[in-house]
């Protein structure tokens, strides 16, 4: 190893990334697999192409502070030090899983490493960061909560109402704006006024930032200085990570209105393998030790399959637990 003061981030801090990232790709990769060969029925939104924004996030985050993802959000949940074990299991619907199987994997839940929730309700998780955030803030010290979304969300109402409640109370909360490119099968352009989600900032009195959410560096230099700011009770951050999902907004899109040759021009700038040659070049890791952190991932996923196959269905029981009842 050698000294990374020239890239503008510490030995720990990239490998730690690249290391997050790795075990995102892998994951995803043998999830989409066990999808397309039948072995698996479920409902999945691969993050693929957007791990560093996670990854990035995930090392300045202490393990009580908040984190809310939205159904895309298998790259924020292992990120934030969701058990992988666990969180196949949820996946699977198994009682083992962070939710009993009964949550899956568009509502994934483990307060226990500060992922409070998984939406599956577009804009949704905005106005929950600020419950959060209001209550960190109550209960004194310096927990943060981060809230991941689309840029799909930006045009929802709870956006606009979320910061600007968050400007006004000075709320200890960092919105980050996954900016795929892409709302569902609507491309940015032709569904967003605005030509960059950080103006819209401006509006609620608080900084704005757009970044490369696929350059760790980057992405984790503007992190670092919106989770600082709020941890300093200084309000919020919205940060506009500009990525790409490889996939379809579900398992069956074909991604047949993206324009023609972006998706393979995407693919081949992959932010994982980029960052891969990027550890070797610079020298912060060797190629055996990249190899030992890519066969450690394979075998933590292989582990993670194996518990959520032979773990049990949920007792017939848990149908009546965990359900709110109104009166």
């Amino acid at each position: 190893m050698t000294s990374t003061a020239h890239i503008g981030l510490g030995v720990t801090e990239l490998t730690q990334i690249f290391t997050t990232a790795t075990r995102i790709k892998v994951c995803d990769e043998k999830f989409r697999s066990l999808i397309l060969t039948g072995q698996v029925s479920a409902q999945y939104y691969s993050p693929r192409g957007q791990e560093i924004v996670s990854s990035s996030i995930g090392a300045l985050l202490r393990p009580d502070d908040y984190l809310v993802t939205t159904y895309r959000g298998l790259h924020d949940q292992l990120a934030k030090g969701v058990p992988m074990r666990e969180l196949w299991a949820e996946f699977f619907g198994k009682a083992t899983g962070t939710c009993k199987g009964k949550g899956g994997p568009m509502h994934i839940t483990h307060p226990d490493s500060g992922l409070m929730v998984t939406t599956g309700i577009v804009g949704s998780g905005l106005p929950i960061a600020n419950g959060l955030a209001l209550a960190a803030q109550l209960q004194g010290g310096d927990r943060v909560t981060v809230v991941n979304f689309g840029d799909g969300a930006t045009n929802i109402g709870a956006f606009h109402e979320a910061c600007n409640l968050a400007s006004l109370w000075k709320l200890p909360v960092v919105f980050c704006c996954h900016n795929n490119r892409y709302a569902e099968h609507t491309s940015f352009e032709d569904g967003t006024s605005v030509d960059r989600v950080a103006d819209r900032a401006a509006s609620y009195k608080m900084p704005g930032v757009r970044v490369d959410g696929n350059d760790p560096v980057a992405m984790y230099g503007a992190a670092r200085t919106a989770i600082e700011r709020a941890r300093a009770g200084e309000g919020p951050t919205l940060l506009e990570a500009m990525t790409f999902r490889f996939y379809g907004h579900q398992m069956s899109d074909q991604n047949e209105y993206m324009k023609p040759g972006e998706l393979d021009a995407e693919r081949a700038a992959d932010p994982v393998l980029r960052l891969r040659a990027r550890v070797i070049e610079d020298r912060v890791l060797t190629e055996t030790e990249v190899e030992a952190i890519e066969a450690q991932a394979k075998a933590e996923v292989a582990d993670a399959f194996e518990f959520a196959e032979s773990s049990p269905v949920p007792e017939l029981s848990e149908l009546l637990t965990d359900v709110y009842e109104g009166v």
